[in-house]
Parts: C-alpha cells; sequence; structure tokens
C-alpha cells in the first residue's frame, strides 16, 4: 500500500498584517474576483471597468448608487458620451441595471448584480436603441 501526501498549500506571506481590508461604518466596495478569472476583463474598456468599479465602490449595501451621470463624468474624467456608452455596455452585459428616478428623469438608480452564472457572453451584445440609461 503506498500512501500519498496532500500537496501542501503555498504559505501566504502577508507583507502588511496592520493594514488587513476589513469592513468600515462608511461601506465596503470589492470587486468580484469572477471578473479576471471567468474573462468579463476582456469584454470591457476602460471606460467601462472604471465606471464598473466606481459604482461598486459607491453603492449601498445592495449595490444600488444613486450618483448622477454628472457627478460620476466628474469623478471619472470622463465625457458625457463616453459615460453613457459604458453604462450601456455595463447594462448589455447584464452587470448592471439602470431605473430613473421618476418617469420623466434624466438620471436614476445604478445597481451592480451579481454576476450572470452563465458567464460572460463570447462577444458584445448587440446595443439596441438609442435612449441613454
Amino acid at each position: 500500500m503506498t500512501s500519498r501526501t496532500a500537496p501542501t498549500a503555498p504559505r501566504v506571506v502577508v507583507p502588511r498584517p496592520e493594514r488587513l481590508r476589513r469592513p468600515g461604518p462608511a461601506g465596503f466596495g470589492w470587486l468580484d474576483a469572477r471578473l479576471h478569472r471567468q474573462g468579463w476583463l476582456a469584454l470591457l474598456t476602460p471606460e467601462d471597468l472604471a465606471t464598473y468599479t466606481f459604482l461598486c465602490l459607491v453603492a449601498n449595501p445592495q449595490g444600488v448608487s444613486w450618483y448622477r451621470r454628472d457627478r460620476i463624468r466628474q469623478a471619472l474624467g470622463l465625457g458625457e458620451d463616453a459615460l453613457w456608452l459604458a453604462l450601456r455596455r455595463l447594462t448589455a452585459l447584464d452587470l448592471v441595471a439602470y431605473r430613473p428616478f421618476g418617469p420623466h428623469a434624466s438620471d436614476g438608480f445604478h445597481q451592480v448584480l451579481a454576476l450572470p452564472p452563465q458567464g460572460p457572453p463570447e462577444t458584445m451584445p448587440w446595443l439596441e436603441g438609442d435612449d441613454r440609461p
């Protein structure tokens, strides 16, 4: 009978243990590591990624942000068209959902969604219509 030893996990060294991230009273923004592991990053432009990251950082515990687009543009240094396209792409990829503040509102709530269970699409979905989020 041959005995096998289980492979040992690599020893993790924490360079600055006094600086571990912990949720604080102001919230705790985070990104799902599956964005990288499942190939989502290949579909995102730098503007998409900046917008997604910003929404993750400012979201409440349900993933909702009510920052107006002008504030998002200012924070990210993006033009109106670049932000509009990034939000459209994130919505088309089913990473972000949008609901206007009211029937005639030009701004609204953006919700960062749990990643779709089927993973990323093979290609970028077609952006239908011209309605801006």
